[in-house]
């Protein structure tokens, strides 16, 4: 059990089913139209965790990961351990919204890959607002939730992490029926990219919202609905990434896998399956033909994800 006072929260993988790019804003950001849902992995624990416990005087924030790459062109890690982490900008929201921060010490465990696209870092923002709820025992207001969006568009879907459509930047957020668990092979290729650079290489004009028919089907065969969709972003982030396409056409010729499809920006794909034993099977065998791969098997809960965890994760945090 965790030691009095230490509230720890798991924060799970953020999966774009998929991404459509409808238009483009005034402000130069563009207009999406998404359907997301979080995963529940294989491992003991099913992805990062954020834990939060007093602290005698102080605001300290641990990031500990070996999951870090560096990118193309960057000289820092993508996961910062100071004022630039979500983590830290969740709390000084936190602490404006409440009127006051109590000298608190947070601890991030990294065990999802930066720069995947799959919402590591919106996730672990979201995961320490809600331990902050926890320790302090205040709820999380209406205006901190709408306030979210200044950290990340995806920090408001991840603060309740079920299947929603969130459309705008993603901050229009819509529940979304999922009709049943859909089994998962996650991959993440091993290199990072960054959003803004797959934004930029991105060339045409925009398609399409989902269709409120596709919607509906989701409720009664998710497969065949997420089959009509697309992610309008894969194009450009296989040109700055050409891993993004060799992972695509990896886990869509796995054994099993209905559909295959890169999550967000990129860079990791996933592949649906109709049967979990034959999602674990095919990502050992993705895993023992590419050892340098992230490669997890897993869950989309229809149902959401149950965020709250009884204990510290197990490995020993390294700094």
């Amino acid at each position: 059990m965790a030691a009095p006072g230490v509230v720890v929260e798991l924060a799970p993988a953020k999966v774009n089913l998929c991404l459509h790019v409808t238009g483009r804003r005034p402000d130069g950001y563009h207009r999406l139209d998404t359907v997301v849902a979080f995963a529940e992995l294989g491992d003991t624990v099913s992805g990062d965790t954020v834990s939060v416990e007093p602290a005698v005087d102080g605001i300290f924030l641990r990031v500990s990961s070996g999951l870090m790459p560096v990118g193309k062109g960057m000289t820092a890690p993508v996961v910062p351990a100071a004022v630039d982490n979500l983590v830290w900008r969740a709390a000084a929201l936190w602490g404006r919204e409440a009127g006051e921060l109590r000298a608190v010490r947070l601890t991030v465990d990294k065990r999802l890959p930066a720069g995947a696209g799959l919402g590591g870092g919106s996730s672990d923002a979201a995961a320490a607002l809600r331990a902050l709820s926890r320790l302090t025992g205040r709820p999380l207001g209406a205006r901190l939730r709408r306030n979210t969006v200044g950290l990340g568009a995806d920090v408001p879907m991840c603060l309740e992490p079920r299947p929603w459509r969130a459309r705008g930047i993603g901050e229009r957020l819509q529940p979304v029926a999922l009709g049943r668990d859909l089994p998962v092979v996650l991959v993440w290729p091993g290199r990072a990219v960054a959003t803004p650079a797959v934004f930029r290489a991105r060339s045409g004009g925009f398609g399409p919202a989902v269709p409120e028919r596709v919607l509906e089907h989701l409720a009664t065969d998710p497969l065949s609905a997420l089959a009509e969709l697309r992610n309008d972003l894969t194009g450009a982030a296989c040109a700055v990434e050409p891993a993004i396409a060799e992972a695509i056409a990896a886990v869509g010729g796995l054994d099993g896998c209905r559909l295959a499809r890169m999550s967000g920006s990129g860079s990791a794909v996933f592949g649906l399956f109709d049967d979990g034993a034959a999602a674990t099977v095919a990502a050992a065998a993705l895993q023992d033909r590419r050892p340098g791969w992230w490669v997890r098997a897993g869950v989309l809960r229809a149902a959401g994800i149950d965020t709250r965890l009884e204990r510290r994760p197990v490995a020993p945090l390294t700094a």
